[in-house]
This record gives structure tokens, C-alpha cells and sequence, in this order.
């Protein structure tokens, strides 16, 4: 089996002008917890996930640095969570979206797709053909597929 054979065409996706308050209501409108970033041409520039909410949303710890002479604290945050919450939803997608996206190509085996999102503990995978957004495969797809003609 392909990509092209597994994926979903049907692909939630952002603009990479759009802000976190457009991801966020395609999170919840859609019940997924990550989105493809794509350009005017529909390439992926970036993906956004839950996590990249939650780092931003949680609360950040002080850091101490130092040496024999010099210490210096950097403090992590004095917002409240709520604070932190609503600051997040006009920024720019792009300000928090991991811009390194694992991709593959719509013509790559099943085989090596598993292989791809059980290593790097993705949870779903961009699909492309000629470098253009063309479908998603997420690990439940794979798992569907995998194991639909045995059972």
C-alpha cells in the first residue's frame, strides 16, 4: 500500500498568516489536536499540535544562571494562566508552529510510514506530491489499513 492509498484528502489545515485563534477553533470545531501550516501555493511551512499550545499556555519556570562572579535569574512568567491564554489567541501562528515538519511523499509504502511514526512519535504525517499539501496519514490510518483484510 501508498500514502496515496491510506491518506484522508480531506486535510484541516492554516494559513500562515492566520492566528492561534483560527487553529484553535479548528481544534475544537474539527476534534483534532494538530494542523498542517501551509503557504499561498499550499506547501507545509510549519505544523502546529496541542503541545505547541501547551508549552506556551503553561506555566515557565525561573532559571538561574551563574558563575563564581555573576548570577543571574531569569524569571519565567508573573501572568496568570489566564492571562497567558488569552495573550496566545492574536499571535501569529507562525510564532509558535514547529517550522521542521516531517513529510512524506504520496507514492512512500505503508511500511515506511509506520516505520516514520512509531520512531518519531508523531501522530500524524503530511502527505505531499510535487512539494504541494495533498492529503494526512495519521497512525490510527495506518493501524485501520494494516490490519483491515487479517481481521
Amino acid at each position: 500500500m501508498k500514502a496515496n492509498e491510506i491518506m484522508v484528502r480531506q486535510v484541516y489545515k492554516v494559513k500562515e498568516d492566520d492566528t492561534v485563534r483560527v487553529v484553535i477553533e479548528k481544534f475544537i470545531k474539527h476534534r483534532i489536536s494538530g494542523l498542517p501550516v501551509v503557504n499561498d501555493r499550499n506547501e507545509v511551512v510549519a505544523y502546529i499540535s496541542d503541545g505547541d499550545i501547551m508549552r506556551f499556555i503553561g506555566k515557565h519556570d525561573d532559571h538561574v544562571f551563574g558563575s563564581y562572579f555573576y548570577t543571574a535569574v531569569i524569571k519565567g512568567d508573573n501572568e496568570e494562566f489566564h492571562e497567558r491564554v488569552r495573550s496566545l489567541l492574536p499571535l501569529n501562528v507562525m510564532k509558535i508552529a514547529r517550522k521542521k515538519v516531517i513529510t512524506v511523499d504520496s507514492e512512500e509504502d505503508i511500511e515506511q510510514i509506520a516505520a516514520i511514526l512509531g520512531k518519531k512519535r508523531i501522530k500524524k504525517l503530511p502527505v505531499l506530491n510535487q512539494g504541494v499539501l495533498v492529503g494526512i496519514i495519521s497512525r490510527g490510518d495506518v493501524i485501520r489499513h494494516s490490519f483491515q483484510s487479517i481481521l
